[in-house]
């Protein structure tokens, strides 16, 4: 190496090169969209974090599949945008407000609107941009410069645009209805916002007296509390044991309030004992009944899960407290019957964590079906979008055949107002159900309407809700490019190509986004919906916080490095849709895969450390493509033994290069990201390296040496452009430190072109059978415990004519990789004592150990080995026999002994061949 030559240092630095590579990309715009750039569009848009979180293993795990699409998409000449964002998160939000205030000892009632929105976006500023931060951490190509916030200027403009326009076409109305009430967080909830969990609870019987004194019936309840609001008792119409009874009343217990009971379908009469009692104002199917037989709806509770007065003797208690006191009262008076335990699902708010209540409330909906029937028309018509995996379409297409209208109005602060304006009198006043109201953009707007629709100028009040953050969110593919205006961006990158999202999210997300999109632009959002699957511990279970069971990428990624634990993530995934299981020691806080990886990245590093002190200061370009060089003779079939190791690498390359692409383009990235790792660490680190070391050692005018340099260079320029989409920061400092570029950024290379002519099928499968030979000669070395600088006599044997001209073709690299002396191939050998054997193929591989090793010293050490073996076979073979060890003992220790058995057993029997291909004849 001479004094001026570039290189590497002696170790790989992942913190330092990761954080210098991140600010580089960053100054120099690197990732920047260009609407004019050639290329056909290729865009993502970021699934936008909420802005109160931090990063956790999903995002890296779904960020780093999206920034491997976007970078090897980019490389490939296309016009990239990967566009960055973040989600305002109402309820998120608010609870940390909430949560701040009560320390303070108050409310944000307290405040006001205005102070407590002042005070929202000061949080904002100050702790709302960690998430973005860490994202900034994984490398992430997105154009920082297009970064959008759902409550940003442009964005608002498009929610407000979007609402009038949906209220206009009458598919946003004002009206009561049952929606799913979060007493934590006093806000409506949507049905997506719903967490069903399986809970141990009870199940009670009680009896309602018929009012004519002639009996009763028997009801049965999980919820005792609301038998407050009951307004009948319904049984089916088919159930013989009640029909006498259809008709006649009951006296509801505790309230005295007479109920008649009803023949209704929705009843399951093998439920309880066939009555239900009927609460309309609390309950999905009895506000169905209530709607059809007209009944009263009265509702019982207030919004903080407080009883109201509509409760009697049970006002201003919780609603817990009143469902014991309930039970307790109707024990007292008679009413009770039994209690037996129940396992059943409650619904539980997602962000509030407490048991949702099914309670009538004025609220603004968004009418779904026109906007399900538009989507459903593209799916069913154009299959757009495109689900991977393709299983993913049914369920999609299942949820939006059973929507229901959409609950968009949450009774909170932090968020987008609800753009419309109650006429109320100059006093002011409570807006209820009758109030009138306009739907406009602006205040100044509302007025003119007001003025145009009520006659006179009004006093105007806004409706203190916000909307749903999925409504926003459901227009994030288009409002970021600047809709409802007609921009460049807009016209260039939409609809976007790919959406990059978790199964889980199909409902919340996807289903909204196609609905908003089709009504709005009349397109699809995206050609494309890959669906991954979920990053599991190492025990295989969802991690959560109830679960406390997370692993913190950031702590992974200051231990191995940003790289390390990408390519774990991507390589980890067996297929399209597929969970994939993070080792991780939580004693020691280390990961033995992640560590793998790092590994790999050192293994390059160290590589290509090797090839740049072998290249005499000079550059891939400077030494030249060595395929394209004539007098080197790499394609022409003729070249000489010594030039055949880089015609293979070459072919081996190529292969590679159409294997990637192949994977890429149709969202195999594990299976890329480990033919990739099967390529470099093998075929090019251990096998070529190796191979053409003695040509690296000839004088620098010698034509091989050059051949072995610009190969090197070549392949080695080439890898790195395949594993940057996976890698990209230590690729990137080895790239530049190969091609002595400053400015430059691999990131905008061109991807590496396949070249069929130089894949050689027939090279490789002869290649293939030398490193098999050479792979077998160094494990008879490792069997025979040949110490490493002690070269050794080999006969290999084989009939076929054909192998033995590959076995002479390769017989520089046989001895010189495999440490071989005498060489002998034949056709046939004669009987030989005393010799390790081994086959590869139709070649057997014959290692005399005379001379080379003490063969009585390794035949005691064998049998002592053997003997050692076969004890522990019959300690474990007689504990599995023990009958009360295998029925008594937990079934892990059984498995362990069972496993630990059958490999002493493998160990035996190679123990035995070994000892027996060294015998001598008595």
């Amino acid at each position: 190496m001479t004094a001026t030559t570039p290189n590497l240092q002696t170790q790989y630095d992942p913190t330092a090169t990761e954080a210098k590579w991140q600010k580089f990309w960053e100054e120099h715009q690197i990732f920047k969209a260009d609407p004019n750039h050639d290329g056909e569009p290729y865009s993502i848009v970021i699934p936008p974090p909420n802005v109160t979180g931090s990063l956790h293993m999903g995002h890296a795990f779904e960020h780093a599949l999206i920034d491997t699409l976007i970078r090897y998409h980019r490389m490939k000449g296309r016009n990239t945008l990967w566009l960055p964002g973040t989600d305002h998160a109402s309820i998120a939000v608010s609870t940390i407000l909430d949560r701040q205030l009560k320390e303070e000892g108050k409310t944000r009632k307290d405040l006001g609107r205005e102070d407590y929105l002042t005070r929202a976006w000061q949080w904002k500023e100050k702790s709302g941009g960690t998430i973005v931060g860490q994202l900034r951490r994984l490398g992430l190509s997105v154009d920082w410069s297009r970064e959008r916030f759902t409550m940003d200027e442009g964005l608002s403009k498009a929610v407000l645009e979007a609402f009038v326009q949906l209220h206009e076409e009458g598919l946003i109305y004002r009206g009561e209805y049952l929606v799913n009430w979060c007493p934590a967080t006093q806000s409506a909830v949507s049905d997506l916002e719903v967490e069903s969990k399986e809970v141990e609870g009870n199940l009670w019987h009680f009896r309602y007296p018929l009012t004519d004194g002639s009996g009763y019936v028997e009801v049965a309840t999980t919820r005792p509390e609301t038998m407050l609001g009951d307004t009948a008792v319904a049984v089916n119409p088919q159930d013989e044991r009640y029909q006498h009874l259809i008709g006649k009343t009951l006296t509801l217990p505790l309230m005295g309030r007479e109920i008649p009971i009803i023949a209704d379908e929705l009843v399951d009469p093998a439920f309880g004992t066939g009555c239900v009692k009927v609460t309309p104002a609390h309950d999905p199917n009895d506000f169905e009944m209530g709607q059809r037989h007209k009944l009263p709806f009265i509702n019982i509770m207030n919004k903080d899960g407080t009883l109201n007065e509509n409760a009697g003797t049970f006002q201003g208690q919780d609603r817990f407290e009143a469902r014991k006191n309930v039970v307790q009262q109707l024990d007292a008076e008679g009413f009770l019957v039994k209690v037996e335990d129940y396992k059943h699902t409650v619904p539980y708010s997602d962000r509030g964590k407490v048991p949702v209540e099914p309670l009538l409330s004025t609220q603004w909906f968004v009418k779904i079906r026109p906007l399900a029937d538009r989507t459903l028309e593209s799916l069913d018509e154009q299959n757009s979008p495109v689900f991977v995996p393709q299983r993913w379409t049914k369920v999609y297409r299942d949820w939006l055949v059973k929507l229901t209208d959409w609950c968009i109005s949450r009774q909170l602060w932090w968020g987008h107002q609800i753009p419309a304006w109650y006429a109320v009198s100059e006093t002011g006043g409570q807006i209820t159900d009758s109030t009138p109201f306009v739907v406009a953009k602006t205040e100044q707007e509302a007025r003119e309407k007001a003025i145009s629709q009520f006659g006179s100028d009004v006093k105007l009040e806004q409706d203190p809700d916000v909307l749903d953050t999925w409504f926003s969110s459901g227009l994030w593919p288009f409002s970021t490019m600047g809709w409802p205006e007609q921009t460049q961006d807009l016209a260039t990158y939409y609809p976007t190509t790919t959406l990059v999202t978790g199964f889980d999210i199909i409902f919340f997300w996807v289903a909204r986004m196609t609905m908003m999109a089709g009504h709005f632009t009349g397109q699809m959002p995206f050609q494309n919906v890959y669906i991954h699957g979920l990053v599991l511990d190492e025990n295989g279970k969802k991690m959560s916080k109830s679960a406390n069971n997370g692993i913190d990428p950031l702590l992974l990624i200051d231990k191995y490095g940003t790289d390390s634990l990408r390519y774990t993530l991507i390589r980890e995934v067996a297929g399209a849709g597929q969970d994939i299981r993070l080792e991780y020691d939580r004693t020691t806080q280390e990961s033995a895969s992640v560590q793998a990886s790092r590994n790999f990245g050192n293994k390059l590093w160290n590589a290509a450390r090797f090839v740049m002190m072998n290249l005499d200061g000079k550059t891939p370009q400077m030494l030249g493509n060595p395929s394209l060089q004539g007098n080197l003779e790499l394609s022409d079939g003729k070249a000489s033994a010594s030039l055949q190791a880089s015609r293979w690498i070459l072919s081996r390359f190529h292969q590679v290069v159409r294997q990637t692409s192949d994977y890429l383009d149709a969202f195999g990235l594990g299976e890329a990201a480990k033919g990739l790792y099967d390529f470099i660490w093998g075929d090019f680190c251990d096998w070529y390296i190796e191979l053409v070391k003695s040509q690296l050692r000839e004088d620098a005018t010698s034509q091989s040496r050059q051949i072995a340099q610009a190969t090197l260079a070549y392949v080695l320029e080439g890898i790195l452009k395949l594993l940057h989409p996976f890698m990209p920061h230590i690729t990137e400092e080895i790239w530049h430190t190969l091609t002595q570029t400053t400015e430059d950024s691999l990131a905008v290379q061109p991807y590496p072109e396949i070249n069929s002519q130089l894949i050689d099928p027939e090279l490789e499968q002869q290649f293939e059978l030398l490193i098999g030979t050479i792979r077998t000669i160094r494990n008879l070395r490792a069997e025979a415990d040949v110490k490493p600088g002690v070269k050794v006599s080999v006969i290999l044997q084989s009939g076929s004519d054909l192998e033995r001209q590959i076995l002479e073709a390769g017989q520089s690299y046989i001895q010189d990789l495999a440490k071989v002396e005498a060489l002998t191939i034949t056709p046939e050998s004669g009987e030989l004592k005393r010799t390790m054997a081994g086959v590869v193929g139709t070649i057997q591989v014959l290692m005399p150990l005379a001379g080379v090793v003490d063969v009585d010293a390794l035949s005691a050490k064998l049998k002592k080995d053997l003997a050692k073996v076969e004890a522990e076979i019959k300690a474990l073979s007689g504990r599995l026999a023990n009958q009360n060890f295998v029925s008594k003992a937990p079934a892990e220790v059984v498995q362990g002994a069972k496993e630990a058995l059958a490999e002493a057993e493998k160990q035996a029997e190679i123990l035995r061949s070994r000892l027996n291909q060294i015998a001598t004849e008595s």
